[in-house]
């Protein structure tokens, strides 16, 4: 089972996709851009979550955030390479869309 990380000091911005339900993710990103006034938002993912997490951005910006203009500054793409309990190697993807008030 994936891990959500705990945001370290100063990423209170940061968003960790993970196993939560989907709408936990988008009200977090309104929360962050609307009661914490935030002008940069990070939506983080790894592995099979890292489609959920467009997801949430897209369900954010296009429904609930659409008076606020908010655009997408960056997208970044990684792999990391870990070893299973098997031994074999593998590779697990991961993204970070930075989204802005536009």
């Amino acid at each position: 089972m994936e891990e959500e990380k705990v945001p370290r000091q100063g990423e209170d911005n940061t968003i960790f996709v993970g196993i939560k339900p989907f709408m936990n993710y988008v009200t977090g990103i309104v929360m962050q851009f609307k009661n914490k006034g935030q002008n940069e938002v990070i939506v983080s993912a790894r592995g099979k979550f890292t489609s959920k997490a467009i997801d949430v951005v897209e369900v954010a910006r296009r429904t609930f955030l659409k008076e606020e203009n908010i655009q997408i500054k960056d997208i970044k793409i990684s792999s990391e390479q870990f070893e299973n309990k098997e031994g074999k190697r593998i590779f697990v993807s991961s993204i970070e869309i930075y989204l802005i008030k536009g």
